[in-house]
């Protein structure tokens, strides 16, 4: 699976997703691109999924017609401490995920 981190994301978070192709929207010289945008971009360049840590991005989008999945780890913040609880957890959304759906990633157990 590609897999997006999404701009505030820690670059050091990509080794932590195993076998999938990981790449950052500033690798992809997306930054700066609005939400609807970047996600038009990444679902084309074949992108699968992003990971985002914008809670409001459900909000914001209309995602039925999203062609990628979204995991947004719940963390109180994008340091790496925080994030790396998730990753487990992201892991297991992502196997499962549906281009327009999104799934919400708290600490795994």
């Amino acid at each position: 699976m590609r897999i997006l981190l999404d701009e505030h994301l820690p670059f050091d978070l990509a080794g932590e997703f195993g076998e999938h192709q990981v790449s950052t929207v500033r690798a992809e010289g997306w930054h700066g691109l609005r939400n609807g945008d970047l996600l038009a971009v990444a679902a084309s360049a074949g992108f699968g999924v992003l990971v985002t840590n914008d809670k409001s991005l459900e909000h914001q989008q209309n995602l039925a017609s999203v062609r990628l999945g979204i995991v947004v780890l719940d963390a109180p913040s994008n340091r790496i401490s925080d994030l790396l609880p998730r990753v487990r957890g992201a892991l297991e959304a992502i196997e499962t995920i549906e281009p327009g759906e999104i799934r919400h990633v708290n600490v795994s157990e």
